[in-house]
């Protein structure tokens, strides 16, 4: 396998091997973290070019299946949620 086809996938859609040893789908996640904890909605990370570039809609719609976005996610819904509790008591 050449340098270009380990750096940038196949592609046939399979999972490529970043140089650090993720794959293309987990590098996409830990972003679609990151961005999400850095305070972005999760409409505007899918949305965001960085991400379009880099994913078909299916692949950016997988990213949301993975545990470690809904986790990320949904922790941050829940303490929104409970801070609204708060501010209203």
């Amino acid at each position: 396998m050449g340098l270009f086809s380990r750096l940038f996938g196949t592609g046939d859609g399979q999972k490529t091997e970043t140089p650090r040893g993720l794959s293309k789908e987990d590098a996409l996640a830990g972003y679609v973290v990151r961005e999400h904890r850095g305070g972005r909605s999760l409409e505007d990370i899918l949305e965001d070019p960085y991400l379009k570039n880099r994913a078909t809609d299916e692949q950016r719609l997988r990213l949301l299946e993975r545990p470690e976005v809904i986790r990320a996610v949904g922790e941050d819904t829940a303490a929104m949620a409970a801070e609204h509790v708060r501010d209203k008591a």
